[in-house]
């Protein structure tokens, strides 16, 4: 496994895969790295003949009172996770090495940027389409692979990609979860003993809306229940907590009739959790039963 940590190296690496007419695959990350994260490594194994993994905790996608000072970081346990999974190359840039030199020039998909999380955080879209665009220009991977949990994320990306014409695969992973059902999330290492314990109201209010899903309710009804199973868990303060159609984040109104995801905003102290799930009607059987 080849690290580099400045973008010449990385460079020369992928010329070299090329040359050899190996297919590339990308996972972006900002370390402190899961079994969320190894699992998108692997589907990236499976998609392509070399697999690359980003670390860089992005600074232009942190806002000014955000956690970038804290956030979580172990560069070295990283590494070797990554070693174990049989990764072929690491790019792990210092933010100068990425943005040294970087005039004005932003990346922004508006229709996308400034709803739900981005209404919340003005900037951080930006902030994540920007790198994202310099990473995929950087290494020209075939196929990157995210995460479902950041599904507006992951539905941006996907807008960006076709809207600039770049010639790679967006790939989603489903969330993975830890045994009580809370999603990895890179974050959790800082809830105390108390917000842990409440943090599977998140999972339980989605199973909630998932099973509510299925008969076709009103819209607002089903977020009523969202909302409700949420305020179960007192240490539970509800930034957002939305009902979107899966495909585009249009707002839904009226009885449910096509996948929606449910997209959920929870702090817990100072630490924020985001957690999603898709859920949906279940279409009539011929036999007269659901």
């Amino acid at each position: 496994m080849l690290v580099c940590p400045t973008k010449a190296e990385m460079r020369a690496l992928v010329a070299g895969y090329r040359r050899g007419r190996r297919s590339l695959s990308l996972v972006p990350t900002m370390g402190y790295l899961h079994e969320g994260h190894l699992s998108l490594v692997r589907l990236a194994k499976q998609r392509a003949d070399r697999v690359i993994v980003s670390v860089f905790v992005n600074p232009t996608q942190f806002g000014p009172n955000e956690d970038l000072d804290t956030y979580p970081r172990d560069p070295d346990r990283d590494l070797a996770l990554l070693q174990a999974e049989g990764v072929d190359g690491v790019f792990m840039p210092t933010a100068a090495e990425m943005y040294g030199g970087m005039g004005n020039t932003h990346v922004e998909v508006p229709e996308l940027s400034g709803i739900l999380q981005g209404a919340l955080r003005p900037g951080h879209f930006r902030g994540v389409a920007t790198v994202v665009a310099k990473l995929l220009n950087l290494i020209q991977p075939d196929i990157a692979v995210f995460g479902e949990k950041d599904y507006q994320q992951l539905i941006l990306i996907r807008q960006m990609v076709r809207d600039l014409d770049m010639p790679v695969d967006i790939l989603g992973h489903p969330t993975v979860r830890e045994a009580d059902g809370v999603a990895m999330s890179s974050r959790n290492v800082r809830l105390s003993d108390e917000h842990r314990a409440d943090a599977p109201v998140l999972n339980k209010a989605l199973g909630a809306a998932e099973e509510a899903a299925r008969d076709g309710p009103v819209v607002s009804d089903l977020l009523d229940l969202v909302r409700s199973t949420l305020a179960t868990a007192e240490s539970a303060k509800v930034e957002s907590a939305d009902i979107r159609d899966a495909a585009t984040l249009a707002e839904l109104d009226g009885r449910l009739e096509r996948p929606a995801v449910v997209l959920l905003a929870v702090r817990f102290g100072a630490v924020l959790l985001i957690d999603q799930r898709v859920v949906g009607p279940v279409p009539d059987d011929p036999t007269g039963q659901k």
